[in-house]
């Protein structure tokens, strides 16, 4: 679909918590764009990058009012309205010329599904994520646990707990030389590749669209990914959430896996059958698990990943960095740029998949 706004009719509307000097970000790509920003509207953030804000934050009735009168003069949205679904539900019902929306999170896909409109009503706008701001830290934080399982940081907090120095020597992975998998080549599995293959580690992995790719040894779709794991010393998940996507790493993928995989988790929780995870834990067939997203979140109490000898619980905050806010409204600049250029958006939700 493409632009045919002029942009003198074009009006933006901050839906979310955002530094000033950010705001003004946006305001310089082009002067005849009006940005309407109210932070008297908006909840305070409690920490970088905090999208929803403070929970405890009340609009009066007027200030609401106010700030849906504010989202509905605009055709374009920064941030889903209080940064949830229902937001994006009733500005979809409410905002007749509503054209774009750039989503704060990578995949935004989950939050449209569970907004329950339907097709006919998500293709009159569209909706952009911001994949790839968190490209980086995700690939470091994937890094962080492969080391971690290599390196038996599990063991050592263990055994220093105990104040217990093993009479016996145990070694550790080299990642140098180690093959690790990627579930997912797009813009985090190629970062955390970048960094993998810093370390000198063999890079394979899968994509929706196999081909090519400069410096990966081999890749395939998601149905050839057991034949990958079989000698993969590391497995990285970065794959979203999708009826596709749902339990692909199941019984039969951990059996795939030589004894002793490290495995990491940055996607989404779903891709993953815990319970099929946690045998594969007790067998050995994975020696570590890194995990930064969970199929319910927060990870319930009486889940046994919080207490498990080999796991990591990240709360899913393993993306989150002090400059997310920078880098989310450079990204929506760049492609603010493209929009009122009548190009094509980068990065958009599909109306049907959800990815």
């Amino acid at each position: 679909m493409m632009n045919t706004m002029t942009t003198d009719e074009l009006t933006i509307a901050i839906a979310v918590p955002l530094e000033a000097e950010h705001v003004e970000l946006i305001r310089a790509v082009d002067t005849s764009v009006t940005v309407l920003y109210d932070p008297e509207l908006l909840p305070p953030e409690r920490f970088p990058a905090d999208h929803a804000g403070d929970p405890d934050f009340k609009r009066t009735p007027e200030q609401e009012e106010r700030y849906w009168a504010m989202l509905n003069r605009a055709q374009v949205l920064y941030g889903f309205p209080n940064e949830s679904p229902a937001g994006l539900a009733r500005i979809a019902a409410s905002n007749p010329h509503l054209q774009w929306i750039h989503a704060m999170a990578a995949g935004a896909g989950g939050a449209v599904k569970a907004s329950g409109l339907d097709t006919e009503t998500l293709q009159k706008f569209r909706v952009t994520t911001s994949a790839g701001v968190h490209a980086l830290p995700l690939a470091e934080f994937s890094a962080f646990g492969i080391l971690n399982g290599f390196k038996r940081s599990a063991e050592m907090a263990q055994d220093q707990a105990a104040k217990l120095w093993p009479e016996l020597r145990t070694p550790t992975k080299l990642a140098n030389g180690s093959k690790v998998v990627i579930a997912g080549l797009g813009e985090i599995g190629m970062e955390t590749a970048r960094i993998a293959r810093a370390l000198g580690m063999k890079v394979s992995g899968t994509k929706r669209n196999v081909e090519a790719i400069d410096g990966i040894e081999e890749v395939t779709g998601n149905d050839g990914l057991p034949g990958l794991l079989a000698d993969a010393d590391a497995v990285v998940n970065t794959l979203p959430g999708t009826p596709y996507t749902e339990n692909l790493f199941n019984k039969d993928i951990f059996s795939a896996m030589k004894p002793g995989t490290v495995f990491v988790n940055v996607g989404r929780g779903t891709v993953v059958d815990e319970e099929a995870l946690l045998e594969a834990l007790d067998n050995g067939q994975v020696s570590y698990a890194c995990l930064d997203v969970f199929a319910v979140e927060p990870l319930p109490q009486d889940s046994p990943l919080w207490k498990h000898p080999k796991v990591l619980v990240s709360p899913h905050t393993s993306a989150l960095s002090a400059a997310e806010n920078r880098l989310i409204a450079e990204r929506f600049c760049s492609n603010l740029r493209t929009f009122l250029a009548g190009g094509e958006l980068p990065h958009l939700v599909d109306p049907i998949h959800f990815y």
